[in-house]
């Protein structure tokens, strides 16, 4: 007799950081890539880095949802400030160390 488990998998989010290419804000999405992804390797599910003709957009969302944008004077976001925030949304129970303090 062969038992077979049904498993319910849940996607994990996906994140996108937009930026605009004429202010050159590439290396800063990619440093913002690889900070979420050494953080929550297990809890992402990808991350895309879209170029933009956009002048000056630097905007980063969850799943659509945006969680950051550099407009309205808030300007770039410090990585502590993101980590919470994406922490916030997808792993509020996921302790973020000497970041939290």
């Amino acid at each position: 007799m062969t038992l077979y488990s049904e498993s319910i998998t849940m996607e994990k989010p996906m994140i996108e950081i937009e930026y605009c290419t004429k202010c050159r804000w590439l290396a800063r999405a990619c440093w913002m890539v690889q900070e979420l992804l050494s953080t929550f390797p297990n809890e992402i599910g990808g991350i895309t880095i879209i170029p933009s003709n956009i002048a000056g957009i630097f905007e980063i969302r969850c799943d659509q949802e945006i969680i950051w944008e550099r407009g309205k004077k808030k300007g770039m976001p410090e990585i502590k400030a993101l980590k919470q925030k994406v922490r916030d949304l997808i792993a509020p129970d996921k302790d973020l160390g000497h970041i939290d303090i």
